[in-house]
């Protein structure tokens, strides 16, 4: 009985933010639906939730490994975002270069920029927050200098259907032969078909990882417990699907999302060197007396935070349509928000990818829902303010009861 009351309350602590998370959806609905606003779950505001903050959440992932090694940040994501789009806009717009070579130099741009701040961070030791508010100033400025303080646009169809597309994707031609009722039942019986097999993905995944657990003598939670939280979360898929494929189908970006906190998971969990940014985050100097070379994590850290910084330019410009010179303002902020909430200390070496990616749907969720409710931007400020206050507030409560006992 003891046991089984250990394992849920070991449940309800490692998922408080999912918990807070689904508490707030709810808060919200009933807010929306009570002052006639529509709702919350309506599947196109769920499409319009996933595109909006897409960005937030491939931040967040490069962010939380940054914050792993020591509580680190880096300031410059939302500039390099600028920067990278500025030239993702000249390539495509103004030079009419091949999308996917364009892409592709944009993704090394991030790459070098990412390498440049790493080379001083971990290499000549100068403090990440330096580095990278000078970062900042210096790619913010580089991309001004790019756009020459005008917008780029608009970017051609076919790089907007590679972010912008759902699967399955119908043209209007097609979708007019079919006529809407047949069009519509067959994209929501596609997207549950593939929510399906992403449930059957993810249950036989985590079968397969309390097994290991068991062979290596590690506690795991009771076999209830583990059922159910597998057919929670199954749920929690197949209610999303649903919604999704009510309205346009599985947007394309859910799948570069889903695919990037996917790697970068298992890359944090179950891989040494992904083990090295935790053991860095730890005890620095005994992760160095361990045989970690730690500066070469700390490069790879910032260099991989470059390159999905890339990647968030790109699925920006695609978003919005432009390379405009006020992209990425305070996307830092949000990324840095999302991590925390998401359960990253403020202290380095503890935080998950799935941790952050719930931080970024929080925010998400907290925006949506106040401007549906027609919220003041200011207050919106102010609650977000505040919610990243406690997030951290909690840490270092938490932080503080473990060193007393």
């Amino acid at each position: 009985m003891s046991s089984t009351s250990s394992n849920i309350k070991r449940i309800l602590k490692s998922n408080t933010i999912f918990l807070v998370l689904i508490a707030v959806m709810v808060l919200f609905q009933v807010l929306i639906v009570a002052t006639d606003n529509g709702s919350l779950f309506a599947p196109s505001n769920i499409t319009n939730i996933i595109k909006q903050n897409s960005y937030v959440v491939i931040l967040a992932t490069g962010m939380l490994l940054c914050i792993l090694t020591g509580g680190n940040i880096d300031l410059s994501v939302g500039s390099i975002v600028c920067f990278v789009g500025a030239l993702a806009g000249t390539f495509i717009v103004n030079w009419h270069m091949n999308i996917y070579v364009s892409i592709l130099l944009c993704l090394i741009v991030g790459i070098l920029i990412g390498a440049w701040h790493g080379l001083w961070i971990a290499y000549v030791h100068i403090p990440p927050f330096i580095v990278t508010l000078a970062g900042m100033l210096l790619w913010r400025g580089a991309a001004l200098i790019a756009l020459n303080g005008l917008t780029i646009s608009p970017m051609p169809d076919n790089f907007l259907r590679l972010f912008n597309s759902s699967i399955p994707a119908i043209s209007d031609e097609a979708f007019d032969a079919m006529g809407y009722e047949a069009a519509q039942a067959k994209i929501f019986m596609i997207t549950m078909i593939i929510a399906a097999i992403c449930c059957i993905a993810f249950i036989i995944a985590e079968i397969g990882k309390r097994k290991k657990r068991i062979s290596k003598g590690y506690e795991v939670e009771a076999v209830p417990l583990f059922v159910g939280k597998l057919a929670l979360l199954s749920a929690v898929i197949l209610v999303v699907s649903a919604l999704l494929g009510q309205d346009s189908g599985l947007p394309v970006i859910l799948i570069l999302m889903a695919v990037i906190v996917a790697v970068y998971g298992y890359y944090t969990q179950n891989t040494v060197p992904g083990r090295y940014l935790y053991a860095l985050g730890g005890n620095a100097k005994a992760a160095k007396l361990s045989g970690v070379d730690t500066d070469k994590v700390m490069f790879f850290a910032y260099t991989n935070m470059g390159f999905l910084s890339a990647v968030a330019a790109l699925v920006c410009i695609a978003r919005f349509n432009s390379a405009a010179p006020t992209a990425g303002t305070n996307y830092e902020m949000d990324a840095i928000s999302s991590c925390f909430i998401g359960g990253a200390s403020a202290y380095g070496g503890t935080g998950t990818v799935s941790g952050a990616v719930i931080g970024a749907v929080f925010m998400g969720v907290l925006n949506n829902g106040m401007s549906i409710l027609g919220v003041d931007a200011n207050w919106q400020r102010a609650v977000k303010g505040l919610v990243l206050l406690m997030a951290v507030l909690f840490d270092v409560i938490s932080k503080k009861r473990k060193s007393s006992k």
